[in-house]
Order: structure tokens, then C-alpha cells, then sequence
């Protein structure tokens, strides 16, 4: 046996309260190596007399490690246990000392694993909703212009063409309001959009004025209306919050800019020296980017400021949640504020993290509920667009990417293949429509909820930003009709019928994943595979997937 490769950690991803009554309990072991683990637990108060024996379920496998899992019942969750690990002929006990082949019980109060109480408020709850969610992102100077009487002096590009980074449409809230039925007839019931508040740039992502709708996007009254039209169609709306950094125009920057240490915001900023100086960038920053200053969101009084912009909104407009720019770089403090005031405010709302990493620390339940999950976009990246890698190396980064954390996180996380922030998906593939419609299977039955980025459906291309941020084109004689059928389907699948715990593996060179009644066979191969099950064999195209359904 690998003893090198075993692996528990007490509340962590591997043992963690699922729900005020359950506890879910993970192995991690070489792959290959353990042909069978079994949990022993009890209240620990029992630990002697009430033990119980329960066969463990090697869940998932990646490329190094197996992954085995066990629910186990706590109404009383004052849980001692240990594992009981099998190799061929070799069998040890795993506790806190680690692998031994003898095991004490009578003074296992000394080593046992633990879990010793399911506080309630310590239990990082699953929004219900999530289940059946098909988020759809929208850059809004890029989505429609729904025209009205507005200042147009600002837009300098007629609608169609190409993107430069100054570049501005006319797309505002307005336009979104009257596509609201055609997003809900493609099956979307949740929007994100990008930035709405007041901001120089089109992209908003460098705020002014926090407490007031961008005049290029219309005002609050439209993003009040916009709201409550997705609502009445049973549509969720998440809006940005960008609180690691403002723009250098905010008035309560342009305060330090002319007073220095005597302004009273001057600790409200990471400011090196007594002035802040933008020629020098001497203060900490987005990026390098000097016109966009770090808020110090270690400072009480920024955390209060920022906390009362993100309930005012959610009160005001009704806004269903949040998604965090930049959220890594904020501090730990400052969202475990933000979330309790949230939750109090709107306990279904959602916190989502702008995270490109292993963000396992923010994903305890007292800071975000999931994050963009860009670790899948790589990983579908490196399979289809990329052909990197073939069937096998894929489950086994996607298992690598799941066992990361928790199960109720997995079932939040904000799926995606491109955003604004990257190449569109089928510019990576070549233009590959049989590659763009695989990923979108595979990213609509992987746990957690599906992000279209705008425009995917009818198979918009673009390189990097800015060209990943063109118009949306609503010529319908323009669109592909396959594509946008399959993903009516595919939202139609997530919305009734793709549920339940995922299981992934490799049947050749063929993909499946199964969720439930449902199985998705992948072929990424040019030639035709064939799937086996229950005595029937069934043949699928090279560049293509199928869906089956058991029942």
C-alpha cells in the first residue's frame, strides 16, 4: 500500500457538515492502490459500545489519487471515527497517528478522526435554487440598445463592428428588458450582469459613483424595471460588485489626490508615503492600472461603506446576489462581514467569487457560496479546443477538480466556457461548431450551475478583450438554428431532469458522465466508438454526443 498517498483532514473538504444532520466523509488514496476502505464511527460519547461499519464508495479517481465518500447520519454530530483500509493482503487502521495495523479502541478517544459538534451557523447551506439554474452573462454596452430618449454623444461605433478598447455601443438596461422573453424562451432563469454604476469606461468595472445606474445604461428606475420584468418570468438577477478597487475619479479618492493625509479617506486606500501621486502610482492598485486605486478593505470604515452600496441596491432593486470582481485579493474579514450582512438582508441570495484558482479557502460557508469556475473552462479548453489531452486525462481533471470542495459548493459553482475575460470559446475551437456543442453538454450535466456568456447560443466568436466583447448580432437569419436547439435542450435538461451526484468515467476513448436517469456519452475522436451497457452497445459519431435516458 502507498501509506505516502492516504489522506484525511478533519473539517475540510474531506469531512464536512452537509446539512445540520449529515456528515459527508472523504479517502483520498493512490489510484488503484486500496481495493476497499470502510468508515467506523460513532457519537464519540459511544465510542466503545455504539460503534458502526459502514463500506465506503471510491466516488471518483484523477490522475494520481481515489477518491472514496461516505454520508454518514448525525442527529447527534458528535462524530469518532477511523478507517479500516484493505490492499490485496495488507489492511490497516487509519486515526490521527496514521496507518497502524493494530488498533486500540479503548483508548481511541486519544486518536480518533473527529467531528465534534454541527453548528448550525457553521454549516455552509445550499441554495435550493441553484438545482435547476441556467445563469446567462451580459455585458450590457454589448447586448442591445433599447433605444428611447438618452444622451447618444458618448457612443462612438456603429453596432456591428469590430471592438477596440475604447469603444462604446449604446447596449443599457433597457435593451436587456426587452429580451427578457427571448432569454426566457432559450430556457435562462438566472442573469449576471457586468457593472451598471457610474463609470467612465465601457465596462464598468472603474467606479465613480457607487449609488447611481450609469446615465449610458439608463437609471435606477430601469434597473429597478429590468428586475422585477425577470422576476415576473422567474428570473433571478446578480449584479457585480467591484470592491477591490474603484476608479481614480471616485470622489472619495480625488479627496486624498488634492489632500493628502488630512483627508479622511486617505486610510480608505493603500497610499505609500504622506500623498498619493498618479504619475508615481506610489498606492496599491488593480493590476498596474494607477486610475483604478485598491480599496482597503481592511479599514472598518470602507468595510461599512462598501456592506450598506451592497444592501442598498438588494433593497432598492432587489437584486438576487452578488458576484465578487476580483475577490481574492479582498480581504477574509471584509466578506466574512459582507456575507453575514447579506444573508440577513436575503438569505437565498447568492455570493459568488471572482476566482481563476483553488479558492477552498473562501469556500467554508463564511465568505462566497461558489466561484467562477475557470479550472473547468481550462480543463474543456485543453480536451476540445486545445486537444491536448484525450477522454481519460479529462475525467480525471475534472474528479481533481470536484474533490477540491465541498459537495454543496460544487452544486453553486458558476460553470462557464468564456466570459469577458477570455477568447471566446468558439474562437479557441477554430470555429469548430462540434466542439463548441460537446463542451456545452459536458457543461450543462457537470455539477453546478451553467454560465452562457451572451451570444453563445447563435455562435459569436472573439479573440481576447477587447474583441471577446462584440455586439450581439440579432439577425436571426444570421444565427445557427442547430445550435440554439441545443441549447433549448440542454436548459430544458438542467431545468427538469439533470440531477442527483455525477459519475464520470471512460468507457475506450469515449467519455460518459452520468447524472441520475440521464447519461452523456462524449466522442471526441474522428471516428465512431461504440458505448456498452446491460448487454447493448450503441455507436457514437466521431465529434458528437449523446444523450441517454434510462425509464
Amino acid at each position: 500500500m502507498n501509506r505516502a498517498a492516504i489522506l484525511h483532514v478533519q473539517k475540510s473538504q474531506y469531512a464536512f457538515a452537509y446539512d445540520a444532520e449529515t456528515l459527508h466523509i472523504r479517502l483520498r488514496a493512490a489510484k488503484g492502490d486500496v481495493g476497499s476502505a470502510e468508515l467506523l464511527y460513532a457519537v464519540k460519547y459511544d465510542w466503545t459500545e455504539g460503534r458502526r461499519r459502514v463500506r465506503m464508495e471510491k466516488r471518483c479517481s484523477d490522475a494520481l489519487f481515489d477518491y472514496f465518500f461516505a454520508s454518514v447520519p448525525a442527529s447527534d454530530s458528535r462524530i469518532a471515527y477511523i478507517f479500516y483500509l484493505k490492499s490485496g493482503e495488507e489492511a490497516y487502521y487509519y486515526s490521527e497517528e496514521g496507518l497502524t495495523k493494530e488498533y486500540d479502541y479503548e483508548k481511541g478517544y486519544y486518536n480518533f478522526f473527529q467531528y465534534p459538534y454541527i453548528n448550525v451557523n457553521d454549516v455552509h447551506p445550499l441554495l435550493p435554487w441553484c438545482e435547476d439554474t441556467v445563469f446567462y452573462q451580459i455585458f450590457v454596452d454589448r447586448f442591445r440598445d433599447g433605444g428611447g430618449e438618452k444622451d447618444r454623444s458618448y457612443i462612438n461605433r456603429p453596432w456591428g463592428a469590430l471592438p477596440a478598447r475604447k469603444s462604446f455601443y449604446g447596449g443599457d438596461l433597457r435593451g436587456v428588458s426587452q429580451k427578457i422573453g427571448y432569454l426566457k424562451e432559450l430556457g435562462v432563469n438566472a442573469i449576471y450582469l457586468t457593472p451598471v454604476f457610474a463609470s467612465p469606461s465601457n465596462h464598468k468595472y472603474d467606479i465613480v459613483d457607487y449609488e447611481a445606474v450609469d446615465p449610458m445604461f439608463g437609471t435606477e428606475e430601469d434597473l429597478k424595471a429590468l428586475i422585477a420584468s425577470a422576476h415576473g418570468c422567474g428570473m433571478r438577477v446578480v449584479l457585480d460588485a467591484v470592491f477591490n478597487h474603484c476608479s481614480y475619479l471616485n470622489p472619495k479618492f480625488q479627496d486624498v489626490l488634492r489632500r493628502g493625509k488630512s483627508s479622511p479617506y486617505f486610510d480608505w486606500f493603500v497610499v505609500h508615503g504622506e500623498e498619493a501621486d498618479v504619475k508615481k502610482a506610489n498606492y496599491e492598485c488593480f493590476a498596474a492600472c494607477a486610475d483604478m486605486p485598491k480599496w482597503n478593505t481592511n479599514h472598518p470604515a470602507v468595510q461599512d461603506y462598501l456592506i450598506g452600496v451592497a444592501l442598498g441596491w438588494m433593497q432598492k432593486c432587489g437584486a438576487d446576489g452578488w458576484r465578487l470582481d476580483v475577490a481574492d485579493e479582498v480581504s477574509h474579514d471584509f466578506w466574512r462581514k459582507f456575507r453575514r450582512a447579506v444573508k440577513a438582508e436575503n438569505p437565498q441570495a447568492i455570493l459568488i467569487g471572482e476566482s481563476w484558482h483553488d479558492a477552498c479557502a473562501w469556500l467554508q460557508g463564511d465568505q462566497y457560496d461558489s466561484i467562477m469556475n475557470y479550472s473547468f473552462t481550462k480543463a474543456c479548453l485543453d480536451f476540445f479546443a486545445f486537444r491536448k489531452y484525450g477522454a481519460q486525462a479529462f475525467c480525471d481533471r475534472l474528479s481533481e477538480i470536484l474533490m477540491r470542495n465541498t459537495d454543496q459548493v460544487n452544486e453553486m459553482m458558476l460553470n462557464l466556457l468564456d466570459s469577458h475575460d477570455t477568447e471566446r470559446f468558439l474562437t479557441n475551437a477554430g470555429g469548430d461548431l462540434k466542439q463548441l456543442c460537446n463542451a456545452l453538454a459536458v457543461l450543462f450535466f457537470f455539477p453546478g450551475m451553467p454560465c452562457l456568456y451572451y451570444g453563445t447560443e447563435i455562435g459569436m466568436e472573439g479573440g481576447y478583450d477587447p474583441d471577446s466583447r462584440r455586439t450581439f448580432d440579432w439577425n436571426k437569419e444570421h444565427r445557427n438554428g442547430a445550435l440554439s436547439a441545443l441549447v433549448r435542450r440542454l436548459t430544458k435538461l438542467k431545468r427538469e431532469k439533470i440531477r442527483g451526484g455525477v459519475r464520470m468515467y471512460v468507457q475506450g476513448e469515449l467519455f460518459v458522465m452520468e447524472r441520475g436517469a440521464l447519461t452523456l456519452l462524449v466522442n471526441n475522436t474522428d471516428r465512431e466508438l461504440s458505448f456498452s451497457r446491460d448487454g447493448e452497445k450503441r455507436f457514437v459519431k466521431g465529434q458528437s454526443h449523446e444523450i441517454l435516458e434510462r425509464g
